[in-house]
């Protein structure tokens, strides 16, 4: 399984499923990350935490913990 986090910087992947539940999960689909969106991956904090990526023409920053709950093809 490969997640968000593991995903390379300058690389492009499609979203296959979302896990966690509640809040989290759902702010995280309001952010427009939902099953089947690309998500290109623009950088990466020297220390690993935020990941900046594209998604939807917008960009976002997310932390390494949502990241991970991001299940990638």
């Amino acid at each position: 399984m490969k997640t968000l986090k593991d995903v390379n910087v300058g690389e492009t992947a499609k979203v296959v499923k979302i896990n966690g539940e509640g809040k989290v999960k759902r702010r995280i689909m309001d952010m427009g990350i939902t099953k089947g969106v690309e998500i290109y991956v623009r950088k990466v904090a020297p220390l690993g935490d935020p990941i900046e990526v594209t998604v939807r023409g917008y960009e976002l920053s997310l932390r390494k913990n949502d990241a991970e709950m991001i299940e990638m093809e």
